[in-house]
């Protein structure tokens, strides 16, 4: 009679990273693409919540609400959902002000997320293949400040999460990329999260929390002035 079946023992997470690091470039950065595919379609899929029923959530949570809404909302934003209604949710739970603080970490953390996952999956495979025009616009992308991360976030190109995504698959620096896109999210995080709260409290919002809207508006304009002119002279 044999003994009783020892248990299996799972490997430590370390050991899956570096197994993932030495798979081919090709197999990681198709992983990426399935994991966006993934995303986008729960992101069809998936209900859509009333935004009337947020701040009973948060009540139950009690002095965790902050966190928990700074945590879900970076993994909400890296899942692809924008960010525009991540936003709207914090004004509905915490209000105008403190719904847009914690957007911002939202922001933030989900900022670090895509980056780090888009730097794992696909770096290796795009350096691989970039050459003549794109090995320039990679070039581009390493060289950029915090200038140029405010103005490509405030672009219409793609959502947070995705851009987050391609970012990391440059030779992009992190400090500017997380730096750019925090400032870049300030301006419409406290619009967003001023209509969120009215949306959960109509009448007990003070309006004048939303003003840095107005200004993110007319810095964009500014901002994307400013680099077309500077294009024009270097071609």
């Amino acid at each position: 009679m044999t003994g009783a079946a020892r248990p299996r023992r799972r490997r430590p997470a370390s050991d899956r990273l570096v197994r993932l690091l030495r798979q081919p470039s090709a197999r990681r950065f198709g992983l990426l693409l399935l994991l966006l595919a993934g995303f986008g379609l729960a992101l069809l899929l998936a209900p859509r919540p009333d935004l009337t029923q947020l701040p009973r959530l948060a009540h139950s949570l009690g002095g965790y609400a902050p966190v928990a809404a700074i945590v879900a909302g970076a993994l909400l934003l890296v899942a692809l959902v924008p960010r525009t209604f991540v936003t709207l949710a914090a004004g509905a739970i915490f209000g105008p002000l403190p719904g847009a603080a914690y957007s911002l970490g939202a922001a933030l953390l989900a900022a670090a997320l895509g980056f780090a996952v888009g730097r794992l999956l696909g770096r290796e495979f795009v350096a691989e293949r970039v050459r003549g025009r794109l090995a320039r616009l990679d070039g581009w992308f390493a060289r950029q400040s915090v200038f140029g991360v405010i103005t490509v976030r405030l672009l219409p190109i793609a959502g947070f999460g995705l851009v987050s995504y391609g970012y990391g698959t440059t030779g992009a620096r992190v400090l500017p990329f997380l730096a750019g896109s925090v400032i870049a999210a300030a301006p419409t995080a406290f619009g967003y999260a001023a209509i969120g709260a009215a949306v959960s409290s109509p009448g007990g919002v003070n309006w004048y929390a939303a003003a840095p809207a107005s200004l993110g508006l007319i810095a964009s304009v500014v901002i994307i002035h400013r680099w077309w002119r500077a294009e024009r002279r270097r071609r």
